[in-house]
């Protein structure tokens, strides 16, 4: 009786062919590490955090909101309430009635106006020039900017002052508005903005017989929609927002702004007392436009650019 020769599997190993040896379930799933538990505490953690960092700018501006409906009284006695003992709109009737509110924010709305429209325009032309031109100190001026950038703007109040009284533009609209139609923070953004967009966009027009402004003005600008609408609230915000230039360019009641207007309040200009309700009412006022265009544009802020480039 011969043996039969064990049959092996067709790579040749000598290994008898058939099923794997088996494992038990054990063996298969082995000890796990609690992941989920572990990044369930950690979610935790973070979202707990995040809700911290909320409150601490959140709960300032319900408490503002809150404040306006009160009454003087209600509001010394109990100034961080949420919810007003007596509501009442005292302090608005006070603040657009017995008040030069509405010329201040009819001032802060021309202003902001002007100079967001300035600051896109000026902004993308440097930024382009910067980004595409080459010219004889281009590599200067993109350090002075840089430099511009880093000094206080505290600093550069006092020189300010003098050109503005030297130019004959002191105390009017045009000292409000032509030192801010330009700021180097924009036109750095624009600048890397256009440098992320391929020079190949631009070859086509060229080509075709396109002058450089024509080729920003038609091609590249209208790619660069995600820029500008940063450059758009950053500006409107900068310029509503804006206090110390105000200071030094104006001394006219009739050219107050928004800004000097509620500091004015702060400081006892209607009359003796607190009114901390008039105060806030001002500052919640204040803040309805800043927040209107960012929540308008906010989805459309440096995303990335418009078109796109055929190969």
């Amino acid at each position: 009786m011969t043996a039969t020769a064990p049959v092996t599997d067709l790579v040749g190993t000598g290994r008898p062919a058939g099923p794997p040896p088996s494992s038990s379930a054990a063996d298969r799933k082995g000890p796990r590490p609690p992941r989920r538990t572990s990044s369930l505490v950690s979610s935790s953690v973070l979202y707990a955090a995040l809700v911290a960092l909320a409150l601490v700018y959140i709960v300032p501006f319900l408490v503002s909101v809150a404040t306006s409906f009160k009454t003087d009284a209600d509001a010394a006695a109990d100034p961080l309430s949420l919810v007003p003992a007596t509501w009442t709109t005292a302090a608005f009737q006070t603040l657009f009635v017995n008040s030069d509110f509405p010329t201040w924010a009819t001032n802060s709305a021309i202003v902001a106006v002007f100079v967001t429209a300035g600051r896109v325009f000026f902004d993308s032309l440097a930024g382009y020039a910067l980004a595409r031109l080459r010219f004889r100190g281009r590599g200067v001026v993109f350090a002075a900017l840089i430099g511009v950038m880093a000094v206080p703007s505290v600093v550069l109040l006092i020189p300010k002052f003098l050109v503005i009284n030297q130019l004959g533009i002191y105390d009017s609209y045009a000292g409000m508005i032509i030192p801010l139609l330009v700021d180097a923070a924009g036109v750095f953004i624009m600048k890397n903005f256009f440098e992320s967009i391929p020079p190949s966009v631009e070859e086509q027009a060229r080509i075709d017989g396109a002058g450089t402004f024509r080729v920003f003005w038609s091609i590249v600008l209208p790619m660069a929609r995600p820029a500008l609408v940063t450059i758009v609230i950053l500006s409107f915000q900068g310029s509503w927002n804006e206090l110390s230039h105000f200071i030094i360019s104006t001394q006219s009641p009739e050219l107050t702004t928004l800004t000097k207007g509620v500091a004015g309040l702060a400081s006892g200009q209607l009359s003796q007392g607190s009114q901390y309700p008039v105060k806030l009412a001002a500052a919640v006022v204040m803040t309805i436009p800043v927040a209107v265009i960012f929540f308008v544009f906010q989805r459309q802020i440096m995303n990335s650019s418009d078109g796109a480039v055929k190969e």
